[in-house]
């Protein structure tokens, strides 16, 4: 199998992987790749937290031309995989000399499954773009074609717990990965004062309770295979809720605006921590923490998406908060603005560099002890 994930977030999904049962683990890039059995397929899109998707490979041939690469295709027992009733998509990644459009390779190996189909039962399957019930995967390097099946369906950071969105949402898996890379020991408060839509805080609760991250999906793309076993499945989803925690520490969120702190609490009460997670409504230089230690992870704006009027101010009156109200707190900033990051003005203890997308970040961490607190000039 091959778990895909965001740059910078490859060894914390490794580190899950083999947590999880995982053997012959590759470190690649933006994934992970693995073996295990039908068991682990169901666990890895369950409770891996770290993982966009998983895939699994089914067939590999060479092909130089489109005529090869058709014929090849067209060969493949696709009857094994889906059946006349199903609908399916292509996508195709395509790194290679011989091929450099990745949407005409889709469109040939399509064009190839409807024909084995219509050859063998004068029939074929439906194309859905957007939700198939078999997902096909093309991985074109150089004259090689590996072909895989997505065990995942919906990418797996659709968690199921987001029903309204703020105008700048954290992507779930990236908000995982960065909790998980803080290195919070699950027992000390947790903070977010500029919480948004709240992503940061469910993923820190789902952590600190062992919650599955996708057990609030309805549906996986395994579920729609042919040698799905329905039995097992349960038998994994029980096993993972008999080991839900249902106590947690303290954790907090805030935001400026009234309207976003509605969408936060929506969001948390469908992941189901209305009673653990506490929200206000503050601006972040007016919050004052009611514990005198913790762990604190926030996303600003990037003056991106989410337009600031002072956008450097902003980073400025962050770092002051730190000084002012976080002394014995580890404050973790994640940012797409990178010069406007400086401006928190105090000396990160660790710079880990992550993607938001197609945005270079930073997360920056910063211990906050007493005789620390020097202000770096940069």
């Amino acid at each position: 199998m091959v778990a895909k994930t965001f740059f910078g977030l490859e060894e914390v999904l490794r580190k899950e992987v083999e947590e999880m049962g995982g053997k012959n683990i590759k470190v690649l890039n933006r994934a992970i790749e693995f073996e295990g059995d039908l068991a682990l397929m169901y666990s890895a899109n369950l409770k891996l937290r770290t993982a966009l998707s998983i895939i699994t490979p089914i067939h590999e041939f060479k092909a130089t031309t489109p005529e090869e690469l058709y014929e090849r295709a067209v060969g493949i027992d696709w009857g094994r995989y889906l059946n006349l009733h199903q609908t399916f998509s292509v996508h195709a990644v395509v790194h290679s000399q011989y091929f450099n459009h990745s949407q005409y390779v889709a469109l040939k190996v399509k064009d190839a499954i409807a024909d084995h189909f219509r050859n063998k039962y004068n029939e074929r399957p439906n194309v859905d773009k957007k939700d198939a019930d078999i997902g096909i995967v093309l991985y074109v390097n150089s004259d090689s074609i590996t072909v895989l099946l997505d065990t995942s369906g919906k990418a797996l950071f659709q968690r199921g717990y987001k029903t309204q969105l703020t105008q700048a949402p954290m992507n779930e898996v990236l908000a995982a990965g960065i909790v998980l890379l803080s290195g919070w020991n699950k027992i000390d408060p947790f903070i977010d004062p500029m919480c948004g839509s709240g992503t940061l805080l469910v993923e820190a609760a789902m952590i600190a309770s062992n919650f599955p991250p996708n057990m609030l999906r309805k549906r996986f793309g395994f579920q729609n295979f042919k040698n799905y076993d329905a039995l097992l499945w349960k038998q994994i989803v029980d096993q993972a809720t008999s080991q839900i925690k249902r106590e947690l520490p303290p954790i907090y969120g805030s935001d400026i605006c009234p309207d976003v702190i509605q969408i936060a609490t929506e969001n948390i009460q469908n992941a189901g921590f209305n009673k653990q997670i506490k929200l206000t409504v503050s601006d972040f230089r007016d919050y004052v923490p009611l514990h005198p230690s913790g762990v604190l992870i926030t996303n600003p704006p990037y003056d991106e998406r989410l337009k600031s009027d002072d956008i450097n101010g902003l980073y400025s009156d962050l770092g002051t908060s730190f000084k002012n109200n976080y002394v014995g707190f580890h404050c973790w900033v994640f940012s797409g603005n990178l010069n406007a990051l400086k401006k928190v003005a105090l000396k990160p203890s660790q710079k880990i560099k992550l993607y938001n997308g197609s945005i270079e970040g930073s997360l920056n961490g910063f211990e906050m002890y007493e005789g620390s607190k020097k202000l770096v000039h940069e």
